[in-house]
């Protein structure tokens, strides 16, 4: 069983409390041909650890791109040997958490965005003994999958705080655009909105065709008048709808959940008027981090409940400051 190798040594446990903020040697470690700048160049002198992580990633969502940077980050750090997969389809993501798991891998990061695809196969993992971190989409269905923790954002929280948000700034008919039917995060997010806005409308998109996602917005925006502001909920699709409302000539707002250099540059502008960031890097990070303390002393970051890397409220107040982080792709 796995959980027979969390204790390795007296030796590795005395350097533990340095944790996640510093390795305790830099020599040894594999190179993974990610760079360690910003964690002083150091790499982790414990076993090296192979550390599967799944996502349900779309193909060309550069969102993934930041949560892979971050895990590259913490894994050439940890000395961990990262495998990287993902599918937007849940039935292919439980197979290949099965992969893994067959794989005899150390740990295993997954997204709960398709819970009930994917439940059953964490269930495998958990019982061969193999640690399980959930993060990103469906932190109650992570927490009740039995997780050692889940690192993101609560997605209904998120909803909510966008709009508290957008009733500050006086807006009463928004529309909720959801690029992904039956992903429990973004549901919720539109869920949390139209618990603080009762006038919220959803809006189903192909997010996986942006022409589409374009020409279905548009279509709404032509048939709602009365609308004020669109949320876009990821950073790529809340780009094409600022395009899609200069196009029309129209004055409704736009805002956004996420994070992308593009979308910076549209806040810092004033052409979208705010997002909820969840900070994705954090994730990817946080969640091999938390893979490799467990295997190394049985450490358990939040005490078994969630990590909060979200929701943090970006403006044309404070975008200059995310810009330079989003521009390097870490933001």
């Amino acid at each position: 069983m796995k959980k027979t190798k969390l204790i390795k040594g007296i030796a590795i446990l005395a350097c533990i409390p340095a944790l996640a903020l510093a390795a305790c040697s830099s020599s040894g470690g594999r190179d993974t041909g990610t760079s360690t700048e910003g964690t002083g160049g150091a790499v982790a002198d414990t076993p090296e650890i192979t550390i599967a992580m799944i996502t349900h990633a779309a193909p060309g969502d550069t969102f993934w791109d930041i949560v892979r940077k971050g895990a590259e980050t913490a894994a050439a750090k940890d000395n961990v040997n990262l495998v990287y997969s993902g599918d937007p389809d849940g039935g292919r993501q439980a197979q290949l958490i099965q992969q893994a798991i067959d794989q005899d891998v150390d740990g295993i990061a997954v997204t709960f965005a398709k819970a009930d695809a994917v439940k059953d196969a964490v269930a495998n993992a958990i019982a061969a003994g193999i640690p399980v971190v959930g993060f990103n989409g469906g932190q109650e269905e992570a927490l009740e999958a039995g997780v050692v923790t889940y690192v993101g954002q609560d997605d209904l929280v998120a909803g909510q705080t966008a709009g508290e948000k957008l009733v500050e700034d006086g807006f009463t008919h928004p529309i909720c655009m959801i690029m992904e039917q039956g992903h429990v995060g973004l549901e919720a997010r539109c869920a949390g909105i139209k618990e603080k806005v009762p006038g919220t409308e959803i809006l189903y998109v192909q997010g996986t065709d942006m022409t589409q996602v374009t020409s279905t917005l548009t279509a709404k925006l032509q048939s709602t008048p009365d609308a004020d502001i669109v949320m876009g909920l990821g950073a790529p699709f809340t780009v094409a709808a600022v395009g899609a409302v200069e196009d029309l000539g129209s004055d409704i707002k736009v805002g956004s959940f996420d994070m992308s250099a593009d979308l910076a540059k549209l806040i810092a502008d004033g052409s979208v008027v705010f997002t909820v960031d969840q900070q994705p890097y954090l994730q990817g990070y946080e969640s091999v981090d938390a893979l490799w303390l467990y295997n190394n002393g049985g450490f358990e970051l939040g005490g078994g409940g969630p990590i909060a890397t979200g929701p943090n409220i970006i403006t044309t107040e404070n975008a200059a400051l995310v810009l330079e982080q989003a521009e390097k792709g870490i933001r």
